[in-house]
Order: structure tokens, then C-alpha cells, then sequence
């Protein structure tokens, strides 16, 4: 045999063994990679069904509230967590979602649900959301009126503002502002309608105090970044006022059962004085008489249904009664007047005026003329005062005054009356802060043309009230809306 076809045959058999070899390297791979594949769609396919699945324990639980709304203990009366196995379309059980409800702390709103997905196929893959949902207060706005609304120059609002009515803005917005209407007539000058919201302030300066052609409705609405910074907007639908006066029946009678209520402060009294305290309690004066001013002081009108002479709203002499723990569920519930003062440290607090059944004659106020401060502001303090007639700032207020607080004054106004140069010096006051929000029923006001009141005023907004409002608190809805979303690792 030839040499040379042996050694050719042994070079064939070399590389049929090694393209064998590469080969069954070649397949293996591609089954181990195959393989591999498949596994790792199973486990996509698994991980996206828990997650599906975990998305469904928010959306049965977010049901649940809608028909349940205080109920966070998923229908069961006992602690959670709470198991729910889920089927699919066919009804064959694939998997299950484990719910966490945290309800809301009092004063607030918000509840938190986390729930976490199984599948059954593969237990060990767990898919987890959270999320929040509250139901939005009357501290949804900065200011928030059931009447017109002049804003003058020298106001500055960093909060969302609205009306039933219209706004006549002069001064510099930071948020959107919105109307009800489309257009109205402006009470404060002659002529035709104008926009729903408008200003009065020329671009070049200065206030223009007659009809506006640029801002009535035959015009199109021009941007005046100058005064409304973040827009406005009309019209949009009303807020709803009309509810009110029940959630203020309530508060008196969960004062009554765990909170604090002061009956009348008795005949010929002026009502109370509660000075709020850094330690969780406050002092509590009753108010015997008030500073009466001269005549000439006070304006012609008769702005207040619950006193015919009204007067100056400020403190004449009063006696120490006690010192008294802040109540547990935050409420207190006065059938008077009330003046209220002072600083919290740690404490939601909601005080509220009114006399049952309401009648216009009868109804009370909340006065505010010394300071009324937070300690802290990231939403731990947090002051709610509602009136069933005025929130008012009484003529011997300080000079630069400053209110912590959500203020709602459900029948009437809040505001500072009209206090002629005869009560001099405190007709002109230099400066107003309120950190919180106003919700007045009638048109708000705390300076008035001339330089009266308190020439500078600025409104900033406490974005943490939105969701977490002053205890009993005004609702805007019943229903819960989603505010943070989120998949924990």
C-alpha cells in the first residue's frame, strides 16, 4: 500500500475527530444556551406575572377602600397581613398577593398598601409595590373662597389659589390660580364683565382701577407672567362649601366623646382664650371683657352676624382658668368665641367654634392677634382652625403677625375689619405671614385701599396639609386618589 495514502487517511481521521469534538462542543452549547434561554424566559414570564399579581392586590385593595373607606383591616376586624389567592382568566389559582395596610395617623388621610406577588410555579420569585392614597382636604389651596376675591398690590401667595367667584389679582401669584366662572362683573369698579381671573396691574407698573378691555372677554387671555407666574385657569368646577357646616357638627360631637369641648363661656362673657404650648397642652383664660373703641374708629358697616357693635376684637381683661393636656384625638370644640395664641411643638390640633342648631344670629368666631406658631415644618405640627362665622385678626393685633395655620371660615369671612385712622396706630400694621392656608366662605381681606391694614401680606402654602390635614379637617372628595407609586427591591 502506498505510504502516502495511509498518512492522508490518518489526516482524514484527525480531523473527523476534531470536527467532532468542535461539534459536540458546538451542540452542547447551543442546548446549554437553549436551555438557559428557556429558563430565563420562564422566569421573566414568572417575575412579570408576580409583578401583574402584586398590581392586583393594589387595585383590590383601592376597590376595597371605595366601598370601605375607613376599613383598613381588609374586612377581616383582626391585624394583618392579608392573604389573597389569585386566579386567572379561567379560574385556575396561579399564584397568590400578600397585603400590608398602614392606616392613616390621625389628622391624615394617607394609608399606605404594599403587596407582594407570588406564583406558584416558582414561589421563590417575589414581586413587591407600594403605594399611597389619600383622600385631598379644603387644604388643597392656598386660598379657596365661596365669593369674589381682590388680591391688592403688595400680596404675594406661594399656593395654589381658587374661587366660586371671581379674583381680581394685583399683587404676584407663584401658583395656578382658578376661577369658577368665565367672567364676572368686578364689584370694585364700573363696566362690563371680565375674565374669571384678572389683574388690574399694568405691565409697566402702577394699578389701574377701571374696566380692564385687555382682560374682558372680547380679548384673548394674555400670559401676564408678571402676576401669575405658574397661569390661570377658568372655568373649573366648583369647590364644594355647602358640606361644611355638617363636618363641624361632627367635631363637636367627637369632642364630646374623646376630645375637649368648652361650653358657653356664660352671661355677659366674651368666650375664651386658649394660648397653645410647646409641652402638648394649653392654657385656657376665659374672656371677660374687650377693648371697646371710640365710635369714629370703626367703620359704618356692620360686617359680623354675631355681634352688632363687633368692636375691636381684642381682649379687654380675662381670667386664668387652667392648663389643660392637649385632648388625645386632637380636638377642641368651643360654644363661643375663642381667641387663639401661642406655639406647638409635635402636635396636630384642630380647634373649632360653633353653635348647634346653626343659625345666622348665633353663629361663632376665632380670633387671631398674637402670634401662632409651628415648631417644626415638614408636617408634624399642624393647626387647624374652623369657625362657624369668622376667622378675624382683631384691631390691637401685632404689628408683624405671623399665623401657623389652616384657617376655614365656614360662614363667613376671614379677614381683619375696616379700622379708620382714628384708631391710630393700629389702623396701618406693617406685616401679615400665614404659613398654611385660608378657606373663607365670604370675600377674605386683610388691607384695604388707602394703606389700611396690613400693607404687606404673604401667603405660603404648607404643601404637607394636602394629605395630611388638620384632624376633622374639611374633605374636597370621599373617594382616594393615588400620590406616590413605587416597586421596592
Amino acid at each position: 500500500m502506498n505510504r502516502n495514502n495511509k498518512n492522508n487517511r490518518g489526516v482524514i481521521l484527525l480531523n473527523v475527530l476534531v470536527f467532532s469534538a468542535i461539534a459536540v462542543v458546538v451542540v452542547t452549547f447551543f442546548i446549554s444556551w437553549a436551555s438557559s434561554s428557556i429558563k430565563i424566559a420562564k422566569l421573566t414570564l414568572y417575575k412579570e406575572q408576580a409583578f401583574q399579581i402584586a398590581e392586583a392586590g393594589i387595585d383590590y385593595y383601592r376597590w376595597h377602600l371605595a366601598h370601605s373607606p375607613n376599613d383598613f383591616q381588609d374586612g377581616t376586624g383582626a391585624s394583618g397581613p392579608y392573604s389573597h389567592v389569585f386566579y386567572d382568566k379561567d379560574g385556575n389559582a396561579i399564584g397568590d398577593f400578600v397585603l400590608t395596610i398602614t392606616p392613616p395617623i390621625t389628622g391624615s388621610t394617607i394609608v399606605t398598601i404594599k403587596s407582594e406577588g407570588h406564583v406558584d410555579e416558582y414561589p421563590l420569585i417575589t414581586r413587591t409595590i407600594q403605594v399611597r392614597l389619600a383622600i385631598p382636604s379644603f387644604a388643597k389651596f392656598a386660598i379657596v373662597a365661596n365669593d369674589f376675591m381682590r388680591f391688592g398690590e403688595g400680596t404675594e401667595v406661594f399656593g395654589p389659589i381658587h374661587s366660586n367667584s371671581g379674583i381680581r389679582f394685583d399683587g404676584l401669584a407663584h401658583n395656578l390660580i382658578t376661577s369658577a366662572v368665565t367672567s364676572f362683573n368686578d364689584p370694585d369698579h364700573t363696566g362690563n364683565n371680565e375674565f374669571g381671573v384678572h389683574t388690574h396691574l399694568d405691565t409697566s407698573g402702577g394699578i389701574n382701577d377701571s374696566f380692564r378691555i385687555l382682560e374682558a372677554p372680547s380679548n384673548p387671555i394674555q400670559t401676564r407672567s408678571d402676576v401669575f407666574i405658574a397661569g390661570r385657569q377658568f372655568p373649573v368646577p366648583q369647590a364644594d362649601f355647602t358640606g361644611i357646616t355638617n363636618d363641624l357638627s361632627l367635631i363637636k360631637t367627637d369632642a364630646l366623646a374623646n376630645g375637649n369641648y368648652l361650653a358657653p363661656s356664660g352671661l355677659g362673657l366674651k368666650g375664651y382664650h386658649i394660648v397653645l404650648k410647646t409641652d402638648d397642652t394649653y392654657d385656657l383664660y376665659k374672656v371677660i371683657s374687650t377693648y371697646t373703641p371710640s365710635y369714629s374708629c370703626r367703620s359704618n358697616s356692620n360686617p359680623s352676624n354675631s355681634d352688632t357693635t363687633w368692636g375691636s376684637w381684642s381682649i379687654g381683661s380675662e381670667t386664668f382658668i387652667d392648663n389643660i393636656d392637649n385632648p388625645a384625638n386632637g380636638l377642641i370644640f368651643v360654644e363661643d368665641d375663642v381667641w387663639v395664641d401661642g406655639q406647638i411643638d409635635g402636635a396636630r390640633i384642630t380647634i373649632a367654634a360653633g353653635v348647634f342648631p346653626d343659625n345666622a344670629s348665633t353663629r361663632k368666631n376665632i380670633i387671631i392677634n398674637k402670634d401662632l406658631l409651628y415648631t417644626n415644618y415638614d408636617g408634624t405640627d399642624v393647626i387647624g382652625l374652623i369657625a362657624q362665622q369668622n376667622v378675624t385678626v382683631g384691631m390691637i393685633s401685632n404689628d408683624d403677625l405671623r399665623i401657623d395655620a389652616a384657617l376655614m371660615a365656614v360662614n363667613g369671612r376671614a379677614g381683619r375689619y375696616y379700622y379708620t385712622s382714628s384708631c391710630n396706630p393700629y389702623h396701618i400694621r406693617d406685616s401679615l405671614t400665614l404659613y398654611g392656608m385660608i378657606g373663607s366662605s365670604k370675600r377674605y381681606g386683610f388691607a384695604y385701599t388707602g394703606g389700611l391694614g396690613y400693607n404687606i401680606r404673604t401667603i405660603i402654602y404648607d404643601a404637607n396639609l394636602l394629605y395630611g390635614p388638620p384632624v376633622s379637617f374639611p374633605l374636597t372628595s370621599d373617594k382616594y386618589v393615588t400620590i406616590s407609586w413605587e416597586e421596592l427591591e
